[in-house]
């Protein structure tokens, strides 16, 4: 037996317009990018022109519509749509620094401390071995997790690999050996308690890791640590800021793209983001 009643009456698809709240200057730089890549590659012609291609991008990264919804809205296919998406992600995350380029530039800037944090990008939840990996104790869900720097005034400045939220983050910062390219370039990095005992230097070794005091269970924290740990609190809340403007792109909400996109998507995000609060 059919399992789906034909529709009553006449049938007709509805398309409707919706604000999207990003400035000219951003829509500008995506729309050069993508003219100058076909150039690149001496595309003859592409469905629907570089402008508006690059608004059906952007609907899809901040509005986090579906594809077959912008498909059908624009008479172009859904595959056509999910191939767009791909190259301009692709496009805007090979524009993404490189970790030892981003220290040696604070450096030469002369900068001596970097911020450091981390976010779960949640992702669906799936049977298998690979969900479990994904899933996060401290959150509760399943998950991505990605560790980003910022500079003291909570611009992203570089964003990790994205890795199964089963691990930690010291442990994500282990693989990418950020202590040790902290060191090499002379900076600190203000952490949070999530990252003590990331730095395992000596005692008499300058730390590459500054994070505050943790509670000694069933005891209080000095009135001066508890000072420190209130300094060290103001100095991050412009990193919070920072990965709060990259998740204003809502499809990092839920990431519904395949799993190996997820490095890529976080880096093209931060490249717009950087556009976007700059204007």
């Amino acid at each position: 037996m059919p399992t789906k009643s034909p529709p009553a009456g006449a049938h007709t698809e509805l398309v409707y317009q919706c604000q999207l709240t990003l400035s000219t200057q951003t829509l500008t730089f995506l729309t050069g990018l993508l003219r100058a890549h076909l150039k690149q590659i001496r595309s003859r012609w592409r469905k629907l022109p570089a402008g508006r291609i690059a608004v059906i991008v952007l609907a899809a990264l901040r509005h986090d519509q579906r594809l077959a919804d912008l498909a059908g809205g624009n008479d172009i296919s859904r595959t056509t749509v999910d191939r767009w998406l791909k190259e301009m992600i692709d496009l805007l995350a090979a524009r993404a620094p490189r970790l030892e380029r981003v220290l040696a530039k604070i450096a030469r800037e002369g900068g001596s401390v970097v911020l450091l944090d981390g976010s779960l990008v949640p992702t669906q939840r799936q049977t298998g071995l690979p969900m479990r990996r994904r899933w996060s104790a401290k959150h509760k869900r399943h998950g991505l997790l990605v560790i980003a720097l910022t500079d003291v005034k909570g611009r992203l400045l570089w964003t990790s690999t994205a890795r199964p939220a089963r691990g930690s983050e010291i442990t994500a910062c282990r693989h990418d050996d950020l202590v040790g390219r902290l060191r090499e370039a002379g900076l600190a990095a203000i952490a949070d308690l999530g990252f003590v005992g990331l730095d395992d230097g000596g005692p008499d070794a300058d730390p590459a890791v500054i994070t505050g005091y943790k509670k000694p269970k069933g005891k209080k924290l000095p009135p001066a640590k508890k000072l420190v740990n209130q300094l060290i609190a103001a100095e991050r809340a412009v990193c919070e800021h920072a990965f709060a403007h990259l998740k204003n792109w809502r499809i990092l909400a839920k990431l519904r793209l395949d799993v190996k996109w997820a490095t890529r998507l976080v880096r093209a995000l931060m490249i717009l983001t950087w556009h976007e609060i700059a204007r």
